[in-house]
């Protein structure tokens, strides 16, 4: 049973919502992805955002560019966490989809990262999943102990090889 859904109003915007199934992989989470339109289609999104927790779903990942309007509307309909990801845009980069996320009404959450900050949306699914699951709560701590060894790591070879010696090696 998925314990995530990710949505994206268009398929443009897969290369980026591919970064949270590939963390939600690398974790074991079982997901679904999703193409829906909030505005082109909405009596598909309605059902989908209301049904969604019936089929085991607990936390939705939603990106959107433009107005944005997909992770707010599915906030509203899915009274559990929701997780939105604003996708970059070629008119103002961005900012747009992000204003229109993070400027959610009071009463109706929506978690928001950076623009197309789709892997850190599905780290932050899987610690909220991690609340009540101790093993994924596991995977999360060695994850970032693996974080932390890499910057170790990284140091140690810049102290060792010196910037231009360690810049050449890039």
């Amino acid at each position: 049973m998925p314990k995530v859904g990710i949505l994206m109003g268009s398929d443009s915007d897969l290369p980026i919502m591919k970064k949270a199934a590939d963390i939600l992989e690398q974790f074991c989470v079982d997901y679904e992805m999703t193409i829906i339109s909030a505005h082109r289609m909405p009596d598909i999104f309605v059902d989908y955002a209301t049904t969604a927790q019936e089929k085991g779903i607990k936390v939705m990942i939603a990106g959107a560019g433009g107005a944005a309007h997909l992770p707010g509307m599915c906030a509203a309909m899915f009274d559990l966490p929701v997780i939105g990801i604003p996708i970059h845009t070629k008119s103002v980069g961005g900012v747009d989809s992000l204003y229109s996320i993070v400027q959610m009404p009071s009463g109706i959450p929506v978690a928001t990262v950076a623009i197309d900050g789709a892997a850190n949306a599905a780290l932050l699914a899987i610690e909220m999943l991690s609340i009540s699951d101790e093993s994924l709560h596991e995977k999360m701590k060695e994850y970032r102990k693996t974080m932390k060894q890499g910057v170790l790591d990284k140091a140690d070879k810049l102290d060792k090889l010196g910037a231009a010696d360690y810049i050449k090696q890039m």
